[in-house]
């Protein structure tokens, strides 16, 4: 007879798993992360991972299959439905509902977090599924709205454990460069978006690229190692330099910037507005006490989405590491967002300003565990209930139910009850801070046996002989009366700080 079919466990490209560790880092960090946001007065939110594909903007009307950058299937209804690329377009579309009821007030603060989703090439680093941590204002056109954003990005890196001067939030305007392309003659949207895009690729690769997707194109790999070709904005050469010149790397005062693009943007009336607002930005940021080591203008920040319409930020991470093969690492970008007062009026036919940043939680807990900055390690298991005697088992689901009524996490042990050393290797591997034992002998005593793993570990690490041992010894085990299970697990637990509440 012909072997079944066997299946293979494969993982789709640009996706991952992600054990316990990976998880309990992640919640450490997003609730840091939401500590700060909840302190600037930014309330939760939650909308669906999948919206009608035009909600989201990503829609192209002369193709059959809208799945340009986005996952896209069609419902019974014939309706073409995607898995959202951000947070952002989606609260665009529940703001726009919202509007005009009794219970919703504008300007509106909120945040979400969750998995976005991007139909695009995984390559290292990137991913087709990622974490975000979004704060967004709606309703407010003020310059104090966009800096108060830089400014709570500046607090999260600092709640995050990222010292001042080891990052940067840096801040520009869209209307900035803008305002120059059409003074150049560049009014065409496709182009201009093409450009951004261009520029917002200056921390992946050197000029001599950047220039080749401002102009004609790029490939991949260069002449010799052909690859995917990335179509360029087809500015001409003179343009080009304007651009690249336009878009350096600041440096000096905040006057002395302010005065290069002041003289750069002349003769654009929108490049005059997008400079005005910077200067606005930055005299609240300032007078706030957050200096230019902290936040500062930029005019090499575009952001790459169509939808930004004025001021621009991003979250740059200053130091430096070395990988797990000793190669030097800088991660760039955690973070950005800006102003998009355009994405809620599509729905509404009205002008409703709006800003938002968002912070990249997959690629900044990277960095932050590779620089040792979020542990790691998994949370505390739960106390593993023993089993001695099978036919016991009852009493010993006893026990685990009294410690989970006292709010203690708790299991039995159910695999093979036979060999014991097994049951302490499981629990061991559980990361659990202590057994109950309650073999024959404690049962006609009316005791249990507490073995607290935590001890014994460091117990392991000891020489014998030592006074220490001795003492660790006797606190790596103890026998209390079946009453006094619960309140002895809890005294436990309290000496090594355990809490799960």
């Amino acid at each position: 007879m012909a072997k079944p079919h066997k299946l293979k466990a494969r993982l789709p490209r640009g996706l991952e798993d992600r054990g316990p560790a990976e998880i309990a880092a992640t919640r450490r960090m997003t609730d840091a992360i939401r500590a700060v946001y909840e302190l600037y007065g930014f309330e939760p939110v939650e909308t669906p991972a999948m919206e009608y594909t035009d909600a989201l903007g990503k829609f192209l009307p002369d193709q059959d299959r809208p799945n340009e950058g986005v996952f896209s299937f069609q419902d019974d209804d014939e309706q073409w439905i995607s898995l959202r690329y951000d947070l952002t377009a989606p609260l665009a579309r529940y703001v726009a509902g919202k509007i005009g009821q009794e219970d919703f007030v504008l300007p509106y603060r909120s945040y979400r977090f969750g998995w976005v989703f991007r139909n695009e090439k995984p390559g290292p680093g990137r991913f087709r599924q990622f974490m975000q941590f979004d704060a967004d204002t709606v309703g407010s056109a003020s310059p104090a709205a966009d800096a108060e954003m830089c400014m709570m990005a500046a607090d999260t890196m600092e709640a995050l454990g990222i010292a001042r001067g080891q990052y940067v939030v840096k801040v520009n305007n869209r209307k900035v460069l803008d305002g120059v392309l059409e003074a150049m003659g560049v009014v065409d949207q496709k182009q201009k978006l093409l450009t951004f895009r261009a520029i917002d690729k200056q921390d992946k690769f050197p000029p001599e690229e950047i220039r080749k997707l401002l102009g004609s194109g790029r490939l991949d790999g260069g002449e010799i190692r052909k690859g995917d070709f990335t179509a360029g904005a087809m500015l001409t050469p003179q343009q080009i330099d304007r651009v690249m010149l336009l878009v350096r790397p600041a440096n000096g005062s905040l006057t002395e910037v302010l005065h290069t693009l002041w003289g750069a943007v002349a003769g654009s009336e929108m490049g005059r507005e997008g400079v005005s607002e910077l200067e606005e930005i930055g005299k609240l940021t300032a007078q706030s006490g957050y200096g230019q080591d902290r936040i500062r203008i930029d005019p090499s920040v575009v952001r790459g989405l169509e939808y930004y319409t004025g001021p621009v930020y991003e979250v740059e991470l200053l130091l430096e590491t070395k990988d797990e093969k000793g190669r030097p690492v800088r991660f760039g970008s955690v973070g950005g967002g800006g102003r998009y007062d355009g994405l809620v009026s599509r729905f509404r036919g009205e002008p409703v300003p709006a800003t938002g940043f968002s912070i990249g939680v997959s690629r900044l807990q990277a960095a932050l565990t590779l620089i040792g900055k979020l542990d790691s390690k998994p949370e505390v298991g739960p106390v593993v209930v023993t089993v001695f005697d099978r036919e016991r088992i009852a009493d010993y689901q006893k026990m685990v139910a009294q410690l989970r009524a006292a709010k203690i996490r708790a299991e039995l042990y159910l695999g093979n009850p036979k060999n014991f050393g097994n049951q302490l290797k499981y629990a061991d591997k559980r990361n659990s801070p202590c057994v109950v034992i309650q073999g024959g002998d404690e049962k006609a005593k009316g005791e249990v046996t507490l073995k607290d793993l935590i001890v014994g570990a460091d117990l392991a690490k000891l020489e014998k002989g030592r006074d220490d041992y001795l003492t660790k010894q006797a606190e790596a085990q103890t026998s209390v009366a079946e009453g006094d299970l619960v309140k002895e697990v809890q005294r436990i637990l309290a000496k090594h700080g355990i809490s799960w509440n």
